[in-house]
């Protein structure tokens, strides 16, 4: 199902949409060129409002993938960006800002990583904060981007070192054949969404080149007690060698990728970008959908 957002004046795409919940009311923000941005409705099924650009800094562009934190009486705003003089996508870092409010103006707090740092999810588990994030491999086999876990030690602050936790493993994960040296194709696995359900610790990413009509969502998971998921170790579903997305693209929609998960009364949905299958294949047409999840004692199905 498509989230319809149809009002005269406002974005029709949401890349890399991310939701929650805060006041009763549902939010979403979205990769924006020049900010991040911000909707908001009362339902998920509702009247989707579009409030704008809710984080910008000067000197900076490409505020990709953004994800939330509330702690207290601050909402945290995890981004990457890239500084406005270039176009070499790979100098995008992670930073963080807040603001009292998810509609209020966010402020820049910090730079948190080096370049290349990109697509995080910022997450509690025992009482610890963690972050999942993407970065780049460029020595090995299957050289490109993937996704690692690591401590935080306050909102605004990491700790320890990165733990690596999916790779490239399959031919369908390539953004690029040739990329940066002929025979070297160039892997993409990137915007990972964990959630927990009991014992059973899910990862969703997104695998491919966003550009393509075959960008697609797969999934990791793992049974565990443990609360420090640094220690955790994810399997790729159902195997590291066969490719069986959760969520790719079919007769109606394609390019489907990056996504967010909330649960709403013991039911959880999935809010992912993608295209209808007639739509030219660029950055500004991915628009916001939404599916239910069903965990099934470490697997996972989409409900389209």
């Amino acid at each position: 199902m498509r989230i319809i957002f149809e009002k005269e004046g406002q974005p029709k795409s949401q890349p890399d949409p991310f939701i929650f919940a805060y006041g009763g009311k549902y939010y979403i923000y979205s990769t924006g060129a020049d900010g991040v941005c911000a909707y908001r409705a009362e339902r998920l099924d509702g009247d989707w409002e579009y409030l704008g650009v809710i984080y910008a800094r000067a000197g900076r562009k490409q505020y990709w993938a953004p994800c939330v934190l509330t702690e207290g009486d601050a909402v945290y705003l995890y981004v990457s960006t890239m500084p406005e003089e270039t176009e070499d996508d790979h100098t995008q870092c992670l930073e963080v800002a807040s603001a009292p409010s998810p509609e209020a103006p966010f402020r820049y707090l910090r730079t948190l990583l080096p370049p290349f740092s990109i697509d995080s999810h910022v997450v509690r588990s025992g009482g610890k904060l963690y972050m999942f994030y993407s970065v780049n491999d460029y020595d090995a086999e299957r050289s490109g981007t993937y996704i690692v876990v690591q401590k935080m030690r306050s909102p605004t602050e990491m700790e320890g070192e990165p733990v690596a936790v999916i790779r490239p493993t399959l031919d369908e994960e390539i953004f690029l054949r040739d990329r940066f040296q002929k025979g070297k194709h160039w892997h993409t696995v990137e915007g990972p969404c964990y959630f927990r359900d009991g014992d059973d610790h899910y990862l969703i990413y997104s695998a491919g080149c966003y550009e393509s009509a075959q960008y697609f969502l797969g999934y990791a998971a793992a049974h565990a007690k443990e609360d420090d998921l640094t220690k955790i170790v994810f399997e790729k579903k159902p195997s590291d060698t066969v490719y069986a997305p959760l969520i790719a693209k079919n007769e109606e929609e394609d390019g489907t990728g990056h996504n967010s998960v909330i649960k709403i009364g013991g039911d959880y949905w999935c809010v992912y970008h993608g295209r209808d299958v007639n739509e030219i294949k660029n950055y500004d047409n991915r628009s916001a959908r939404i599916c239910r999840l069903v965990p099934k004692g470490g697997e996972l199905v989409a409900l389209r």
